[in-house]
C-alpha cells in the first residue's frame, strides 16, 4: 500500500519531465519531488531520459548524484560527500526516513547512538520523533525502548531502490534465504512422517490391545458361565427334590391326604433304640429294638 502511494505521489514529477528539457529545469524538478511528504520512491524518476542527462552538464550533474542518494543511499552517504547540494528541511527529513529503511537491515545496530551517528542528530527526542513521523508515514513498523535507548524496527516498506552492481549480492542472499527454507520444509515434512508413523503405530497398538481385552473379558464370561452351572447344579437337583417331597409332605413332614390314591401304604419306618440295661453287678447291656409306625 505505501509503495502504491508513493509511486502515485511520483506520477505528477514524471510528467513534468517531459518538459524539462534544459539542465536548470531537470535540477529544479529532482528539488521539488525530493522535498515533496508523499514521495519515497525514485527509480523511475532517475532513469528518464531528461535526468540522466545531467550527467553531461558540469554545474548540475551534483542534482543527478544527489537523487541517486534519495534512491538508495543513506544520509551519511550526503554528509560524507562535498559537492553536493545543500538540503532543506523537507528534504533532511525525507532523507533521513528513508535511511532508516536501509539501517533497519542491520538490527543489531539500531541504538539511538548508532542512530544519531548515522543520521546526523544529536538528541533523543529528535530522533524519537523522526522514528514516529515514519511510523505515522508507513515506511515502517517499530518500537521505540527509552529505556535502553534502542529501536526496534520488525518491518519495512518496500520502497528503497537498488544500487548499481546490488543484484548479485540480493540473488545471493535470495539464493540463500532460498536454501534456508528448502532445508526447513524438509525438516517439516520429516518430522510430519515421523508423527503420522506414530500415531499409526499408536492407533494399530490401541487396536491389537482393545482385541485382546475382548478375548480375555470372553475368556472370563465362558469360565464364569462354567463355574456357575456346575456349582449350582448340586443345588438345583436338591430344589427339584424338595418340591417334589413338597407336594408329598406337608411343612413339618406329616402325610398329606391324597383322596385319589387308596392304594397308598404307610411307609415303615425302622427306628433303633439302644439302651444299656444293668445288671446286678452294674455291667450295661446293649439292647435293640424295631419299632413300626
Amino acid at each position: 500500500m505505501a509503495q502504491t502511494k508513493a509511486l502515485n505521489a511520483l506520477e505528477p514529477f514524471m510528467a513534468l519531465t517531459k518538459s524539462a528539457s534544459a539542465p536548470r529545469a531537470a535540477a529544479d524538478l529532482i528539488t521539488q519531488a525530493t522535498s515533496n511528504p508523499n514521495t519515497f520512491v525514485f527509480a523511475e524518476l532517475l532513469h528518464a531520459p531528461q535526468i540522466q542527462a545531467l550527467a553531461e552538464s558540469s554545474e548540475y550533474s551534483s542534482h543527478l548524484k544527489l537523487l541517486e542518494i534519495f534512491s538508495y543511499g543513506t544520509y551519511h552517504d550526503h554528509t560524507s560527500a562535498t559537492d553536493l547540494p545543500a538540503l532543506n528541511e523537507q528534504q533532511i527529513r525525507k532523507l533521513r526516513q528513508l535511511s532508516l529503511l536501509t539501517l533497519a537491515k542491520s538490527p543489531h545496530n539500531l541504538s539511538y547512538a548508532s542512530l544519531q551517528r548515522e543520521l546526523g542528530i544529536t538528541d533523543d527526542r529528535t530522533l524519537e520523533e523522526l522514528v514516529i513521523s515514519a511510523i505515522y508515514a508507513g515506511l515502517l513498523d517499530a518500537q521505540l525502548d527509552a529505556r535502553n535507548r534502542t529501536v526496534h524496527i520488525s518491518s519495512v516498506s518496500p520502497l528503497r531502490d537498488l544500487a548499481p552492481g546490488a543484484i548479485p549480492s540480493v540473488l545471493d542472499s535470495l539464493s540463500t534465504w532460498s536454501a534456508r527454507c528448502g532445508s526447513t520444509l524438509d525438516e517439516l515434512e520429516t518430522e510430519i512422517a515421523s508423527i503420522k508413523a506414530t500415531a499409526a503405530q499408536r492407533h494399530a497398538d490401541k487396536k491389537a490391545w482393545a482385541a485382546v481385552e475382548e478375548k480375555l473379558a470372553q475368556d472370563v464370561r465362558t469360565e464364569d458361565q462354567g463355574y456357575v452351572h456346575g456349582r449350582n447344579q448340586p443345588n438345583m437337583i436338591n430344589r427339584a427334590v424338595q418340591h417334589l417331597r413338597g407336594q408329598r409332605y406337608g411343612k413339618r413332614g406329616s402325610v398329606e391326604a391324597n383322596v385319589g390314591d387308596e392304594d397308598e401304604e404307610p411307609m415303615d419306618v425302622d427306628d433303633e433304640d439302644v439302651y444299656d440295661e444293668g445288671d446286678a453287678n452294674g455291667n450295661g447291656k446293649k439292647r435293640a429294638s424295631r419299632r413300626k409306625l
